[in-house]
């Protein structure tokens, strides 16, 4: 894979950066994190060489001086939210979390229900966290926030919230998923600290929009395609050009509430510390962009696959048409049409060819590998298995799955497990092919090729199963999928 980021430059320059905005304070910093702390594979799909841990590891370089907030919304909990990407309750997030960071190295000092009003799930998520040992600290409404700032920064305000206690210089303030409450628990312990004696500071690290680089290119038009179902739109900052006559790039969502901020800032300090959005900003990851071209091809291709998942979520009834507008005026923005994404004409193509469901992958090196439906594989996993003997550099007509073994799993399939489908999916294929490589040496070397598919890009010419998609994520391969259903779909494999 061609790297266009500098994965040790970004661990070091990071965490160097943040070291410096402590000391500018009196030895405290709030960090509100903003995005996965871990697993931001985005950041990697459009910046190739960023490692989805990277900020986890540029956190433990700071293990000595740092503690970890969890934050959770008793709104949250109280009607059971779940994280999309893992299918678990916030709840049952925040315990994930803990024990993540723990593993780490990373001291975890205590967890924060914001909008607490006794409900009581909230009340016994944390009787729950108090017996594993936990400190829980609880933060209330307060009516009129974020604009009601008199209010706020007062005794009836951040003031009745707790004050959470803390024992290290870099406080990192994190949430299993946005609407958490994490800026509004750092501005309350400014105010805490402030009473104390102290000036704490605070900071935000947010990843994306990268505010060095310009407004429209590829990798922060990728940030607007991902959060297109948010409305989310980058911006210049006009705070900061005014300031500093410099250009650089925020956010919709950063830029209406930074005038709030100020005034927070300003009743809290008696005068605000930044200027800018920009100003509160942490993130060196701009300057750790090696390759430009790089990074941007890759961005370009995830603007494509965002797109075509949009328009999987407008078929299934998850998005509205305005979605896939958006994501279609990025694709104008960037000057890319789906014909950039050569694995989607190669589908295509094959499609026409076979007169049935086709998929196509992209190698590393370019080359580009098809599979069709047969009656014994769905165009998913016949793709899968022509890549990895490509790979092996086995001949096409080698069978490494003999169809003597395929068919009784077609019929464990169809006749005790009661499906339509008789085709074979791409686990049930990966499964075969393990079976095949105890006695056969070219299934073994067929087998052996698997990490070579991470980060391929593949695209099928029809709708293909959630099995097959998971198995896709799981081997790391970056597929789109035509939002059309195949013809006469009656076999349950669509």
């Amino acid at each position: 894979m061609k790297i266009g980021f500098d994965n040790e430059k970004y661990l070091n320059t990071q965490s160097s950066h943040i070291k410096e905005r402590i000391h500018h304070f009196d030895n405290k910093l709030y960090l509100e994190f903003g995005g996965k702390l871990f697993d931001d594979y985005h950041a990697s799909r459009v910046l190739p060489g960023f490692q989805p841990d990277s900020k986890l590891r540029m956190l433990k370089q700071l293990s000595d001086q740092a503690e970890m907030i969890i934050v959770i919304s008793a709104e949250d909990i109280e009607r059971n939210k779940i994280r999309g990407d893992l299918g678990i309750t916030y709840g049952s997030d925040v315990l994930r979390l803990m024990g993540v960071y723990r593993k780490q190295g990373l001291f975890v000092g205590s967890v924060v229900i914001t909008k607490y009003s006794g409900q009581e799930s909230a009340r016994l998520f944390s009787q729950r966290l108090e017996k594993m040992g936990l400190k829980v600290y609880h933060h209330y409404p307060i009516p009129g926030y974020p604009t009601n700032v008199p209010l706020i920064v007062s005794d009836e305000g951040y003031g009745k919230n707790d004050y959470i206690e803390t024992s290290r210089p870099l406080v990192v303030v994190t949430a299993p998923g946005p609407g958490s409450g994490k800026m509004a628990v750092c501005l309350s312990q400014l105010y805490h600290e402030h009473k104390r004696g102290t000036n704490a500071g605070y900071a935000k690290f947010e990843t994306f929009p990268i505010w060095n680089i310009p407004l429209k290119h590829p990798v922060n038009l990728a940030y607007e395609a991902a959060t297109a179902d948010l409305r989310d739109v980058n911006m210049i900052d006009p705070f900061h050009l005014d300031a500093y006559g410099e250009t650089a790039v925020t956010y919709n969502r950063d830029m209406e509430i930074f005038p709030v901020l100020n005034i927070i800032f300003e009743r809290i300090y008696g005068a605000s510390p930044y200027k800018s959005p920009t100003d509160m900003g942490v993130n060196m990851a701009g300057s750790c962009i090696c390759d430009d071209g790089v990074c941007s091809e890759a961005s370009n291709q995830e603007i494509l696959r965002r797109y075509y998942a949009s328009l999987r979520r407008l078929l299934i009834g998850e998005c509205s048409d305005d979605e896939v507008h958006k994501l279609e005026l990025l694709m104008n923005q960037s000057g890319i049409t789906t014909h950039d994404r050569p694995v989607v004409d190669a589908a295509l193509r094959r499609e026409e060819e076979t007169g049935g469901p086709a998929a196509a992958l992209e190698l590393h090196d370019g080359r580009i590998v098809t599979g069709k439906t047969t009656p014994l594989l769905g165009a998913a996993s016949a793709l899968l298995l022509n890549a990895l003997k490509e790979l092996a550099g086995l001949p096409h007509e080698l069978h490494v799955i003999s169809p003597e073994a395929i068919e009784p799993i077609q019929k464990l399939k169809t006749q005790y497990l009661g499906s339509k489908n008789p085709r074979l999916h791409t686990d049930e294929v990966l499964i075969a092919l393990s079976v095949s490589a105890a006695s056969d040496p070219a299934a073994q070397k067929a087998l052996d090729q698997i990490p070579s598919l991470k980060g391929c890009q593949a695209h099928t010419s029809v709708m293909i199963s959630s099995v097959d998609i998971k198995q896709f994520q799981r081997l790391s391969i970056q597929a789109t999928y035509e939002a059309k259903y195949e013809k006469n779909s009656g076999t349950g494999y669509f």
